[in-house]
């Protein structure tokens, strides 16, 4: 199986409701018109993985301030020819970005689905977001992707971060 056809079954299987139901209908179509809509080089936009990394017993999450964007985001970027599955491309950028091993994926698949515009000569990032469980002992280490890492309470996310990095956290709270 491609990377290319896991998305499609992950897609197909997300539930979200709402405008979430509509957008996952926008990433299908998109992945149905454009065979290279994975990768970077998908000039209409292509697909990204994230995943917000949680520590559901202290009540918080680790955003990366965003070396190019100046942004504090969850950890995620591009898919790469060797990720198997969108999942394991997220558990890849979050692992990497935040510098913590033994993160691990939350059951049941992608929490939201984000489509923001991005500079040309892409057009599009259509994230597949997921949630990323830190073991009790994390201890974060700051990538070249990054200016800072630091863990926000979720009530502390509005104040630093935009309302796709809110809705994700407290897609995070409902979770946990």
């Amino acid at each position: 199986m491609t990377l290319h056809d896991d998305a499609v079954l992950v897609l197909k299987a997300y539930e979200g409701s709402g405008d979430q139901a509509e957008l996952r209908q926008v990433y299908l179509d998109h992945l149905s018109a454009h065979p290279d809509g994975m990768w970077k080089a998908c000039g209409a936009g292509h697909l990204t993985a994230s995943a917000l990394v949680v520590d559901p017993s202290r009540g918080r999450v680790l955003l990366t301030l965003h070396k190019k964007l100046g942004m504090w985001l969850q950890m995620g970027g591009h898919c790469e020819p060797g990720d198997q599955t969108v999942a394991a491309a997220a558990l890849r950028e979050a692992t990497e970005e935040s510098g913590i091993p033994g993160l691990a994926l939350t059951a049941g698949g992608p929490v939201r689905l984000d489509r923001h515009p991005i500079p040309a000569p892409c057009h599009w990032h259509l994230d597949v977001q997921y949630l990323a469980v830190a073991p009790p002992d994390a201890v974060e280490a700051i990538s070249d992707e990054s200016l800072d890492l630091r863990w926000f309470g979720y009530d502390e996310v509005a104040a630093v971060a935009d309302a796709s990095v809110v809705r994700l956290a407290e897609a995070a709270r409902a979770a946990f």
